[in-house]
């Protein structure tokens, strides 16, 4: 049964790992998919691989005027957006000591100001009753080395979900928070684990993890579907964790 036939869906951050997986699930269910990045060539490749009527637009979620030609475009094309998946963001891994101004700004300026903008400016094409969800991170739960201001980038992320919850509540606009653990993704690169060293960091962390192993970037499409569906008609402002029970137990 496709779920959301019919809906117009935004997914930043589309064009790889958890959004690209989102995008593609969406549109497997019928969704009209528009996908972000800020490399054009990476973009093209992940609208192909996600087929159908995929469109993808390269741009920074930070920068406004980027944004603001992202919706004149969904606006002019469709005319309504039903679903917003916050997907976009960076991790500059580091220990307070190490931070220094740039990696501090760009973390904010993505993953905290550019969600907010790029949900205040879709607010007037948002469907009544449409679904937002921003994807955060256990890093917002729970201490993790090298992880201070992504961390606090998240937790930013949090708030605004249970924030938007509730103002958008007369409008029926679902606003849920998606966090995920660690995930076997091209992030982990960022993380700085090479190829060589992948096996041993796999295996520490699923040591560490209560179902034992890493998720895969199809688990938090599939948790995204649920969230952005009817499945969760009657849910809104929560922080749904899919780590594994990582930050749970």
């Amino acid at each position: 049964m496709e779920k959301l036939a019919g809906k117009i869906a935004l997914v930043t951050g589309g064009n790889s790992g958890i959004g690209l997986a989102t995008a593609k699930l969406f549109a497997e269910h019928g969704a009209q998919v528009i996908i972000t990045g800020r490399r054009q060539a990476v973009v093209e490749e992940a609208v192909a691989a996600i087929g159908g009527t995929a469109r993808g637009l390269s741009l920074d979620i930070s920068n406004l005027d980027d944004l603001d030609r992202l919706y004149a475009d969904i606006a002019e094309r469709h005319g309504r957006l039903d679903i917003l998946v916050a997907s976009a963001g960076i991790i500059l891994p580091a220990p307070s000591e190490a931070v220094d101004e740039q990696q501090f700004d760009s973390q904010f300026a993505i993953n905290a100001k550019g969600t907010f903008y790029t949900v205040q400016k879709a607010l007037p094409l948002l469907s009544d009753g449409g679904s937002v969800v921003l994807v955060s991170s256990i890093a917002h739960r729970m201490a993790l080395d090298d992880h201070i201001v992504y961390a606090a980038t998240k937790a930013a992320v949090r708030s605004f979900a249970r924030s938007w919850a509730a103002e958008l509540k007369q409008r029926r606009i679902r606003v849920n928070c998606l966090s995920p653990g660690p995930v076997n993704t091209p992030i982990i690169e960022k993380l700085g684990v090479s190829a060589a060293q992948f096996g041993e960091f796999e295996a520490m962390l699923s040591a560490r993890i209560p179902l034992g192993r890493l998720g895969r970037s199809e688990e938090l499409a599939d948790a995204a579907l649920f969230l952005a569906s009817q499945d969760s008609s009657f849910i809104t402002g929560i922080d749904l964790c899919v780590d594994g029970g990582l930050s749970q137990l």
